[in-house]
């Protein structure tokens, strides 16, 4: 039987029913004391799931995106071959706080893992999609930056929860020798994006010869600063000196936005997007160059191997950038450069006049690790916050929300916001006081896709505005129902209570 010949059912693992928290962690403990699934038991013909994710890289910085001068043609070639999501978010647009929610399904305030709160909680750690996919027989590997230490634990606590590892502390280093996992392939790779791919040609091989299906996770440096490009991918912009820029990018762009976001480190620091962008987006870009070769590299690798035809390859990043959109440089905001980033999940099974198709289903990284579980055929947990996209990739009409919340609870207080988005709106509302207010923005983002246009005080669209606050306020209903109590996410459930004046809630904003 040909691919093309096969049924859609012979391609979507059948939807497994979700178990509890209390139910799965017996479970898992018993698991890991005898060695995992027994791989006589188990179907031989699991799928392999490859998760890359970039650091730093917004939607619009790929090729298969839209972006003319970014070259990227190895996940170009990946989107045609798989399926691209274009409404994905963030949850919380910044790095250490995204990258637990990706290995969880949990919301921050549920994890409580982000800079200036505290360090990931093993018992967040035993539920992750790496420590699931081991339990249930999975060969795992993880390489890169994984961006938090266990809480109480030494950082090289980490290395035992995988059968490979070659990750490493803080922000970790452009210069492979610097990198005590990958060290030994700098004579090749000096550079480190493409020394995780050469990691990744020697986890596959091990990978193979232990029989079992396996889970190989990287997590790149670039694009994140410094801009340190490798210079094979530098050279490939030679001569260039004119970038696009963003078709709202400017000072003057956001001089419409609320004036807490001007208060938020994006707005006050990294003016290099703004005082020489040409220069700022030639290395950023080639950086992301860099990551696509690693990309090619990989795949390669896994023809090379034999397993191509088993292996899921999903990639993305922890959160977006918003080069100089809005006059604004970094990350951390809600508005859609710094909180939508890029999504393609390439599965070899799918049938092939659905490859290269779009999704337009609102999406999020807290639905990564419910997604790689189902491809695995693992019961979901019930208690997490995101959903498994399978049903979305195989059928283009399918979603699993109709809203979700975005929230910022890190760095200057002045600056941090919950919003909620569905595929056609966006609504705001920062809470602080400080530099005015409290202020509320509402964006019609399937119309007005640079935000340029706050309509929160347009009759026309009460009726919207209405139906958005009533999504806000259930949310943080849950917000109070699950904040996790150990680092201070309870008290935003009455900070990010937009029926209270500031003036009754300042005295629990403590200073930063």
């Amino acid at each position: 039987m040909t691919l093309t010949t096969r049924t859609q059912s012979q391609f979507t693992p059948p939807r497994r029913k979700r178990i509890s928290l209390a139910t799965f962690i017996p479970l898992l403990c018993f698991a890991l004391l005898t060695g995992g699934a027994n791989s006589d038991e188990e179907p031989r013909n699991r799928p392999n799931i490859v998760f890359l994710m970039t650091d730093d890289q917004p939607a619009g910085a790929v090729g298969c995106y839209g972006n003319k001068d970014v070259i990227t043609p190895n996940l170009d070639s990946l989107a045609r071959d798989g399926i691209r999501f274009q409404n994905h978010y963030v949850t919380s647009a910044i790095c250490m706080a995204s990258r637990s929610t990706v290995l969880t399904g949990l919301y921050e305030y549920r994890h409580g893992c982000n800079f200036e709160r505290g360090n990931f909680e093993r018992r967040f750690l035993a539920t992750s999609y790496p420590a699931q996919l081991r339990a249930a027989g999975y060969y795992t590997g993880f390489a890169g930056k994984i961006g938090f230490d266990l809480e109480g634990e030494p950082f090289d606590h980490l290395e035992r929860e995988f059968d490979e590892w070659a990750g490493g502390p803080g922000q970790t280093e452009y210069e492979t020798i610097k990198n005590k996992g990958i060290a030994k392939y700098a004579d090749r790779y000096p550079h480190c994006s493409r020394a995780y791919a050469a990691w990744a040609a020697d986890f596959l091989k091990a990978a193979k010869r232990s029989g079992r299906p396996f889970c190989m996770s990287i997590s790149f440096k670039a694009p994140h600063l410094p801009f340190r490009p490798d210079p094979l991918d530098l050279a490939r912009y030679e001569g260039k000196t004119d970038f696009a820029r963003p078709a709202n990018y400017g000072v003057e762009n956001g001089r419409h936005l609320s004036p807490q976001s001007q208060t938020s480190r994006a707005a006050t620091n990294y003016r290099e997007w703004i005082t020489k962008y040409d220069e700022t987006a030639k290395l950023y870009y080639a950086l992301i160059t860099g990551v696509d070769e690693a990309v090619g590299m990989i795949r390669r690798s896994l023809e090379a191997e034999g397993l191509s035809e088993n292996t899921i390859i999903i990639f993305t990043s922890d959160n977006g950038y918003n080069c100089g959109a809005h006059g604004f440089g970094d990350k951390v905001l809600p508005y859609e450069e710094a909180s939508k980033v890029p999504l393609i999940i390439y599965d070899p099974r799918t049938p092939r006049e659905k490859r290269g198709e779009v999704r337009t289903a609102l999406t999020a990284n807290v639905d990564i690790s419910p997604t790689i579980v189902e491809l695995a055929g693992i019961p979901n947990l019930s208690e997490i916050d995101g959903k498994s996209l399978v049903p979305v990739i195989a059928e283009a009409d399918h979603s699993v929300r109709a809203s979700l919340p975005l929230f910022n609870f890190w760095g200057i207080k002045t600056a941090q916001s919950m919003a909620i988005v569905t595929p056609h709106w966006k609504y705001i509302y920062w809470y602080h006081a400080g530099p005015a207010q409290p202020a509320e923005e509402l964006f019609q983002i399937a119309q007005d896709k640079l935000e340029m246009q706050n309509l929160i005080a347009n009759p026309e669209y009460a009726e919207e505005l209405a139906h958005l606050r009533r999504e806000y306020d259930n949310e943080l209903a849950r917000l109070r129902n699950n904040a996790n109590p150990t680092y201070g996410y309870p008290l935003y459930g009455s900070l990010f209570d937009r029926t209270v004046p500031f003036d009754q809630k300042s005295h629990l904003v403590a200073p930063r």
